[in-house]
């Protein structure tokens, strides 16, 4: 219960820092992909008997520049290059997870997540990419809101557009397949987009929309675990929930 809330709290700190500049973007999707090709990372994991969350976070990173690369040499559409990944990493998961012996309790935790199955191991390096993630966020805080707002005019003044993209989405990949444990692979692109689509609604600054998400994402993995644990239920399912809740309240609410 300890580690799942260690890990918890951590994620719950960086999904919104990264889901914001994601949702203003348009790149919610990507986060969905990663999260596909962590699943396959996981099974790669399980096959070679070395742990799940390494090979998930390499599998994201290494596919994550891929995507960017394929974006921005403009060969294909972005959303094509999306669309591959998803489903040629889900097929790549299927496969080796039929190699790995099948859908287990492991895999099952991995999917939907749980807080039972959070290892120590599992919290250091959470906490240690964690912080990597901040820390580059608030280095290339104004970077990152410029090129966010306007791409081509932060060109033209001068951003490093390419690395900063670039960037943005090695700490999304970092995210997502660090979230697997808590989250779970299916459930991850949520807790991305719902709090910063709910805080959105206030129509405040970046800023302050960031402090909003970071609210309910902390509020929801709080609770969510807290069910999940007293109600045996999976972690992932009752965070996700608990952020829907939020959101549509608040959507109910702002319209009255």
């Amino acid at each position: 219960m300890i580690r799942g809330f260690e890990a918890g709290i951590i994620i719950a700190v960086i999904a919104p820092l990264i889901g914001i500049f994601l949702v203003l973007r348009r790149y919610s999707l990507i986060a969905d992909t990663l999260s596909h090709v962590s699943l396959a990372g996981v099974a790669i994991g399980l096959l070679l008997k070395v742990n799940p969350l390494i090979t998930a976070v390499i599998a994201a990173v290494v596919s994550s520049i891929a995507i960017e690369r394929l974006r921005i040499s403009k060969r294909i559409f972005g959303e094509s290059a999306l669309s591959i990944f998803l489903s040629g990493s889900l097929a790549l998961a299927i496969v080796l997870i039929g190699f790995a012996g099948g859908f287990g309790v492991d895999l099952f935790s991995y999917l939907f997540g749980s807080i039972t199955t959070v290892k120590q191991i599992d919290v250091y390096i959470i906490a240690v990419l964690g912080i990597l993630v901040i820390a580059a966020i608030i280095a290339f805080y104004k970077e990152l809101v410029y090129v966010t707002i306007d791409e081509e005019a932060a060109k033209l003044s001068g951003v490093p557009t390419k690395f900063i993209n670039i960037l943005l989405i090695v700490l999304s990949a970092f995210t997502v397949a660090l979230s697997i444990p808590i989250v779970g692979v299916l459930l991850i692109s949520a807790l991305v987009v719902i709090p910063v689509v709910s805080a959105l609604q206030f129509k405040k600054s970046f800023l302050a929309t960031i402090f909003y998400a970071e609210g309910f994402s902390l509020f929801s993995v709080i609770a969510g675990i807290i069910s999940s644990f007293y109600l045996n239920i999976p972690a992932g399912g009752a965070i996700v929930l608990i952020a829907l809740v939020i959101f549509v309240s608040i959507l109910l609410s702002r319209r009255n």
